[in-house]
């Protein structure tokens, strides 16, 4: 039976950056258009992302475990596929999460009259299960990225920023589109880490399709684009500019992508700390990028 740190453990709390980043961003570019501060939507944004997050990594884990995509996994531990937590029960959790994000979500809905997000937050709990969920998980034919991309990127900054001053613009575009590749980027890694093993069990990941050297390319280019997507803000939030402070932080796990583990699956063990520091990065943007925005407002009031 598995304990309380296994199951925290197979929360993946690596991931988690996936889910706060873009709440960050949102928060910051809602700040620019009315200058006030909605913690509490930008709180129960968190929780419902966070949420989503935890749902998705307990679904993976009894999809993938049940499938025997993971028994021979190299990374953290799978609670499914260990046999520490009966597939029931991991399953259980992640719908758990999912009903808790649905009904924060639909708070959040109701406290912004944000009624559209509605529909694009049942579409986001449909599409966290159908990820490797399912009878055809999209997540085994390669659009797992274009998932993490739309929900962790788009769809959380976007809603974020909608919910507290019910419009869109530049940067928060801006900053969804980078927060989405840095998201995708951290996906990338894990998938590169799993190409043999997910292979072998038939799941199509993007990195198996790309194969290795392009996928891990891949990586690097996501990364370069969002630090180089500020550039189109410049003119008029020039402080954007303090994103690219992250670009040392890119160096050391790019690095790693181009370099470690090709040999076989036991030295693909050396991406691990790709995922923690793809996370710290993102969580470095959305930082600095608030820290942008407020730089702005206040030096425009002044």
């Amino acid at each position: 039976m598995a304990t309380l740190g296994q199951w925290i453990e197979g929360a993946r709390l690596r991931t988690l950056p996936m889910a706060v980043a873009p709440v960050i961003v949102g928060t910051a570019a809602a700040y620019d258009v009315d200058e006030s501060l909605h913690w509490v939507r930008a709180l129960m944004a968190a929780a419902v992302a966070l949420l989503l997050q935890i749902g998705v990594n307990y679904s993976n884990d009894y999809s993938d475990g049940i499938r025997g995509t993971d028994d021979n996994r190299v990374g953290p531990l799978r609670l499914t596929a260990s046999g520490l937590a009966e597939p029931k029960h991991v399953k259980y959790a992640a719908f758990a999460c999912f009903g808790l994000a649905a009904l924060v979500g639909a708070a959040l809905v109701v406290v912004s009259q944000a009624w559209p997000l509605l529909l694009v937050g049942a579409a986001a709990v449909f599409a966290a299960w159908g990820y490797t969920g399912g009878k055809n998980p999209y997540g085994y034919q390669g659009l797992g990225d274009i998932f993490v991309f739309l929900f962790f990127g788009l769809v959380a900054t976007l809603g974020t920023t909608f919910t507290q001053v019910l419009q869109l613009t530049a940067p928060a575009w801006v900053g969804a589109i980078s927060t989405g590749l840095i998201a995708s980027a951290l996906l990338m890694a894990n998938n590169v880490r799993d190409i043999p093993t997910d292979r072998v069990a038939g799941k199509r990941t993007l990195a198996v399709r790309l194969g290795d050297e392009w996928a891990r390319a891949t990586y690097v280019l996501m990364l370069a684009a969002a630090l180089l997507l500020p550039l189109l803000l410049i003119a008029e939030h020039p402080w954007l500019m303090l994103v690219a402070l992250i670009a040392p932080l890119c160096i050391a796990p790019s690095l790693t992508m181009m370099r470690a583990g090709h040999e076989e699956n036991a030295a693909r063990g050396a991406l691990i700390p790709v995922l923690k520091q793809t996370g710290v990065i993102n969580l470095g943007y959305a930082g600095l990028f608030a820290v942008g925005m407020a730089i702005t407002v206040v030096l425009r009031n002044s």
